[in-house]
Order: C-alpha cells, then structure tokens, then sequence
C-alpha cells in the first residue's frame, strides 16, 4: 500500500509540473490558423506577382490553409507596404515586394504613411538584375551611341512607376555617363516595355523577361543587363561593366516583408516554408524563367543587405536629385 501511494504521489507532481507546460501549448495560438494573405505591392504580370504566385502555391501545400495573393500597386509600393505595416502582427498578411520601396522611396518620397521600423524582412528571395534597352529607330547599338546621343540631345526612359529600379537605374545612367536623361513613369513594367517598343519613349532599364521577347523580334536593341554576371536568359547580352558603365550595375532584391510585432515563432515558420518552396525544383524553375535568383537571405544578413542598399542609393538619390511629392 505504502508503494502505491509512493507511486500516486509522483504520478500527481509528474501531472502537476507538466500541466502548465501542457495548458500553455493549448492556448499557443497556432500559425496559420486561417488563411494568409501575400500582398504584391506591384501590378499582375511582373516578376513580383509570379513570383508571389508560387510562393503562395507551395506554402499552401506546405503549411495545408489557404494562401491568397492580393495586387495592391501605388506610389513605388508604398500603399502595400503601408497595409501590410498596419495590419495585424500574426503572420496572416505578408507583403511581396521589392527592395526599393525601403531603400529608395524614404529619400524620394515626402511622404510616407508607415515607418520603415514598422516593418522587418521575413527573407530576402531573390535577386535580378534589369537589361537596357532602347528603340531601333534610335540608331542607338552601342554603349557609346547612348552616351553620344545622350550628351546631344539627350534620351527619354520610361519605367515601371516613380521610385522603380527603372527610375533609380535611369537616374544612375544620367548621373555616371554625363548624359542627359527625363525619366517618364509608367504604370507597371509591361506598359514601360511597350513604350519603348512603340517608340514613345528611347529606351528603359527595365525586367529582363519583358525585354527579350522584343530583343529577339529585333524591335529592341538590347546594350547590356545591370547584374553583376550576365543573364542566364540572355547569356549573349553583355553587363554594364563590360561595356564600361559598372556605376550602373545594381541588382533588385525581392523581399517578403511582415509587421515589426510579428512574433518569432511565426517568422520561423514562415521561413522554412518559403525556404522549402524554393528549394522544389519546379519553383527554382519558374523563378528562373523570370531571371530570378534565388537568395534565401533571412534574419540580420537580410536587415543588413537592405540597409547596404540604402547606403549606397543615398548619394545617387541627393546627386540626382531624385523626388516626388
């Protein structure tokens, strides 16, 4: 008998030290617990929104709840950003977009209605680099047609929207060559890459992919891509640095982005399952074909990146110029 009780009194302090352990795991709220939403903070059909899209494909598979991409494009990213940095911090709205709504819009803007502490990278992607382009009827082939038509009568480039990698490049192109170059905004990459082609504009700096197709018609004459290595879409297509303009050569990261509060428990999660979405081979492969590269950068070397960014833009950004109301 006197075992017995020995036994019930260690079974009841056992019970007793795991409840509060077991009452605390029940009340965890679990991630996630419905359906997640990735913003695209740049209109359908650019890298961003395909590469939001399979994301979203895999980490539903991956995580078993539903995954939902919403475009919401304006002001360089800025009004996704700004709903994603004032939604709730529980890992259920996450923003897809590009790096240069953090490290160039806080220069350029006035106004922003969001700090940039408001938010903290979940993971940094991938990488691209943009192809420079022109129009036939230019006459411009070369590097130093650009510069010299550039330093005659100068050159218009359209991009993708105020604050854009197509913005900053064109800006950097002006500033590095001497040239003289009037930006003019689009609303999206597709309608800055049919500008160029329709001759309403001289050229752009803008995402590979939309650029090739043109390229290969022979309705574009591509100079060179702004990444550090050439493009494996266009391996033929020489960089900047090699056609010596290397002030040009810069690279967009695409960033998932979530609210500052967001809890670290959910930030692993969120992490491995976008890390398992890009290591399926079937992913690597969509993102390929947008000339994306894969980065997976996440924690202090993904904070650290962006912030390497906004150092080096900064200068380029007071010396240009560069600013929107």
């Amino acid at each position: 008998m006197k075992h017995r009780h020995a036994f019930l009194r260690t079974a009841a302090l056992a019970i007793a030290c795991i409840s509060p352990f077991a009452t605390a795991l029940a009340q965890a709220p679990s991630f996630p617990s419905k359906p997640v939403k990735l913003i695209n903070s740049f209109p359908p059909g650019g890298p961003s929104d395909v590469l939001a899209r399979a994301l979203a494909e895999a980490m539903q598979l991956s995580l078993k709840q539903t995954f939902v991409v919403e475009n919401k494009p304006g002001a360089g990213g800025n009004l996704g950003a700004d709903l994603v940095a004032k939604s709730t911090p529980d890992g259920h709205t996450v923003l897809i977009g590009i790096d240069t709504t953090f490290t160039i819009n806080p220069a350029i803007y006035k106004n922003i209605p969001y700090k940039l502490t408001d938010l903290k990278p979940v993971m940094v992607i991938a990488s691209s680099g943009l192809l420079l382009g022109v129009n036939p009827s230019t006459g411009i082939k070369t590097m130093n047609d650009l510069i010299a038509r550039g330093r005659g009568k100068g050159l218009t480039f359209s991009s993708g929207s105020n604050g854009s990698p197509g913005h900053l490049a064109a800006e950097i192109l002006g500033d590095a060559a001497k040239v003289k170059v009037i930006h003019v905004p689009y609303k999206g990459n597709t309608p800055a890459v049919t500008a160029v082609v329709a001759g309403e504009v001289d050229g752009g700096v803008l995402a590979t992919p939309g650029m090739l197709p043109f390229v290969k018609a022979d309705k574009m004459n591509a100079l060179a891509v702004t990444s550090r290595k050439r493009s494996a879409l266009a391996p033929d297509i020489p960089t900047v640095a090699e056609v010596g303009l290397k002030e040009l050569s810069l690279e967009v990261l695409y960033v998932a982005m979530v609210p500052a509060a967001t809890p670290p428990e959910v930030m692993t999660v969120l992490q491995k399952a976008m890390a398992d979405a890009l290591a399926r081979p079937d992913i690597k492969a969509r993102l390929e074909a947008q000339d994306l590269v894969i980065e997976a950068e996440t924690g202090s070397a993904a904070a650290q990146h962006l912030e390497n960014l906004r150092n080096r833009y900064a200068p380029i950004i007071k010396s240009t110029g560069m600013q929107i109301e």
